[in-house]
């Protein structure tokens, strides 16, 4: 099994010893590779529209876009780690998901993508976590992901990993196993009635577009090279 793993911060806090906790449960025979933000990707979007009107061969940060859009396209589990700053995603986790969408089903999805696993961890000094969850779920949504699971870990006692007592440490830590032992199951995701509902709709949408227009766009020639529309 080959597992993709975008990790949200530098800093090998909470956030990275509950990212190894997981990823402990799944390495024996397995292929792992991790992005660590933003080292990975230094840039934010600049919002050129090169990728939706040409190509995002031609963005601007595509020497760094492109590697871990590859990795995730490869892989069978995708495995989103991040702290939550402000009660959403990190500003360098938003930055790829920026990217990303150029692969949303409106525009010009991969069906590689359909199904494939993620898992989105979380962690915060308290339990409001979803505000970051939505972040990369409405996200993985547009991409196609068939299925999406959510872990928020309430830290409570400390932000800081040391400073959480040993039983602390020893009860995330398994509660973040439990969840990586339903991950050894190599089987891909069931395509999903929402990802199927996505599809459908958008291969509408498109399929009306592209018989008005001349010469087609972008996503629309996408669509048709895919075989996915007519004209």
């Amino acid at each position: 099994m080959k597992i993709t793993v975008i990790t949200g911060t530098e800093v090998k806090g909470c956030t990275y010893h509950l990212k190894e906790a997981f990823l402990d449960v799944l390495r024996e025979g397995n292929s792992i590779t991790e992005y660590v933000l933003p080292r990975d990707l230094p840039h934010f979007c600049t919002g050129c529209k090169t990728c939706f009107m040409k190509s995002e061969e031609l963005c601007p940060h595509a020497a760094y876009v492109r590697p871990i859009w590859n990795s995730m396209l490869e892989a069978d589990l995708l495995l989103f780690a991040t702290p939550v700053y402000g009660l959403r995603s990190p500003g360098q986790v938003k930055a790829l998901l920026d990217h990303l969408c150029v692969h949303w089903m409106v525009h010009r999805p991969d069906d590689r993508m359909f199904p494939k696993k993620a898992v989105i961890l979380t962690n915060a000094i308290g339990p409001m976590q979803r505000g970051t969850q939505s972040d990369i779920a409405t996200s993985l949504k547009w991409l196609g992901v068939s299925h999406v699971k959510k872990l928020g870990i309430a830290l409570m006692e400390d932000a800081f990993w040391p400073k959480l007592s040993q039983g602390k440490r020893q009860a995330l830590v398994s509660k973040v196993q439990a969840l990586a032992r339903r991950y050894r199951d190599e089987r891909p995701a069931r395509l999903s009635l929402k990802t199927k509902t996505l599809f459908a709709i958008t291969r509408m949408m498109h399929q009306g577009m592209a018989r008005k227009e001349d010469p087609l766009s972008a996503d629309n020639q996408y669509w048709l090279d895919k075989g996915w529309i007519s004209l």
